[in-house]
């Protein structure tokens, strides 16, 4: 016998979890099946020595907390709490030993007023009243990019979301729509360029911005920069208790309304009739009749899921993957960074922008398009034990150091397994040369290579954000045109979902609620037509 759902979801990432509890709070029967033993795919955290939880993929939550999901799935109700980063950011002063001014480290608080206080003391007034005005003007655009982020991709929904900021006001004139466009099709470097003098705060924003994957070079970039201005409303967050705190909410509101999660038992194989999905075969053999089937997991994946059964836009689908995409080192430590001029309280709570001059930036870019690994790491630390004791032991603490563009198949055909440790002692060193004796405070470390990530997560070719983030693979683009409305064509009742589409990678939660919403729109277009054959 087969068992049965309304809808299965393949993968408990978040943005399969988010479509699994949208659904079954409609009012469906939904099965979550996971080929992984560990909930929450990139969005997990495990108990890596004895005591100590690390995360496994993301820990600073962004995009969702601007979304309105946490909030309309009650997942404080299901035991959910975020940990505010605030200060949300640091940019330390010019590295001790090295050329150059000095000056004072950057704190980018939630508070404006605080944040522009500390530019003006490292930067002087001229840049901290341009970050005051550059508030004023990404802020709006920022929240009406988290707007599109939330709808369907279109060209028609994308120029609704952005009219606005065009379009005059009481006491402000139209904007024209040709600087409009040139500030979002242009880069990041060439917006804080425009905006900003001292390159010290041009790199700290600038290494914000490239978290998305894209260097600030390339076009398209500057709503990456301008993504900035919203963390002066809402922060980052982290989950008291891990990165999978989110995962494990989700989990407990599935199951308040009669959903299911199986792990360790994956779909292996879809099952179809008369040409449209009609169920999922696991690894185990166990067959699930259902007729929707929302695959959350990459978009290769999905294809080889699929199968033979995969239509041409699913079997033929190229997006483009990259080559690797960054370093991550998980470190239990016996004490925090201690960076020069700022107290622990400004620097530790959020994102240790650990970036003094953006051409660091442009030659780890350059190092990793010529298939080698950076010869100037450029790290980025994130300390959350500092403010959530459930992480660590007394007198532990954990400290992930993210480096980013590191190949994943490298020119001279190295083995990242032979240079992993290598390469980790070397970003824990860019992270002591900002704060002195970090790297004996080390007691053990966890490196994620490019191709540890692929093995452990299925981050294809290790690229976290599964399809590359530049222009030409966003909004609906993403992962291909003919699969950008997160149905497949060809194949009816399969729907996708993941950071595979839009609006891509990150912890947002937006791709599994739009899939959710497409679902459930054709569910109820589909009773509509019944009921008017059945009157006929």
């Amino acid at each position: 016998m087969s068992d049965t759902a309304d809808a299965i979801v393949i993968g408990s990432g978040h943005n399969g979890m988010v479509a699994a509890c949208h659904l079954a709070e409609a009012g469906l029967h939904v099965e979550v099946v996971e080929s992984d033993t560990v909930l929450g795919g990139a969005v997990s955290t495990v108990e890596r020595w004895p005591g100590v939880h690390v995360d496994r993929g993301s820990s600073a939550h962004v995009i969702i907390r601007h979304s309105g999901i946490v909030e309309e799935l009650d997942l404080a109700a299901h035991g959910l709490r975020y940990v505010d980063c605030d200060p949300w950011g640091f940019a330390p002063a010019t590295a001790p030993g090295s050329e150059g001014p000095d000056g004072r480290p950057i704190v980018f608080s939630v508070d404006l007023d605080a944040t522009c206080a500390s530019i003006e003391a490292a930067c002087g007034p001229e840049d901290a009243a341009a970050y005051r005005r550059f508030v004023g003007v990404w802020g709006p655009r920022s929240a009406q990019v988290v707007q599109a982020f939330g709808d369907r991709p279109s060209p028609a929904r994308l120029v609704r979301h952005l009219w606005p900021l065009g379009a005059p006001a009481k006491g402000r004139p139209r904007t024209a729509g040709g600087e409009l466009a040139t500030d979002f099709l242009g880069s990041g470097d060439a917006l804080l360029d425009r905006w900003f003098s001292s390159e010290r705060l041009k790199a700290a924003l600038a290494w914000f911005g490239a978290q998305s994957g894209p260097p600030m070079s390339e076009p398209g970039t500057a709503a990456m920069v301008g993504w900035a201005a919203l963390l002066h409303t809402t922060p980052p967050g982290h989950p008291v208790g891990g990165s999978g705190g989110l995962t494990r909410a989700l989990r407990a509101k599935l199951e308040s309304h009669g959903g299911r999660v199986t792990l360790g038992d994956g779909a292996a194989s879809l099952i179809t009739e008369d040409g449209r999905v009609a169920g999922v075969v696991t690894e185990s053999g166990r067959r699930i009749q259902s007729p929707v089937v929302v695959a959350a997991c990459h978009v290769s994946a999905t294809a080889a899921i699929a199968g033979d059964d995969a239509p041409p836009a699913l079997a033929d689908a190229a997006p483009p993957l990259g080559n690797g995409f960054g370093l991550v080192v998980r470190c239990q430590t016996d004490a925090l960074p201690s960076y020069p001029g700022v107290s622990a309280a400004d620097s530790l709570q959020g994102l240790q922008l650990l970036c003094t001059d953006r051409a660091q930036l442009a030659r780890a870019h350059g190092d990793w398009l010529a298939g080698e690994v950076p010869r100037e790491p450029v790290p980025l630390a994130m300390s959350f034990s500092a403010s959530d004791d459930t992480l660590a032991p007394e007198g532990q603490h954990v400290v992930t150091i993210w480096g980013q563009w590191y190949p994943y198949a490298m020119a001279d055909g190295a083995d990242w397994d032979a240079i992993a440790d290598t390469e980790a002692r070397r970003l824990i060193e860019a992270v002591d040369r900002y704060a002195p004796g970090f790297a004996d405070s080390v007691q053990r470390m966890y490196v994620q290579t490019p191709l540890r990530l692929e093995q452990e997560l299925g981050l294809v070719r290790g690229n976290v954000m599964h399809v590359e983030m530049s222009l030409a693979s966003m909004f609906a683009f993403r992962p291909t045109p003919e699969l950008s409305g997160h149905r497949v064509p060809g194949l009816p009742g399969l729907y996708l979902s993941g950071a595979s589409t839009h609006p891509g990678g990150g912890v947002s939660g937006n791709s599994g609620r739009t899939a959710a919403r497409v679902v459930l729109g054709d569910r109820s277009r589909l009773g509509r037509l019944t009921k008017r054959l059945t009157r006929r």
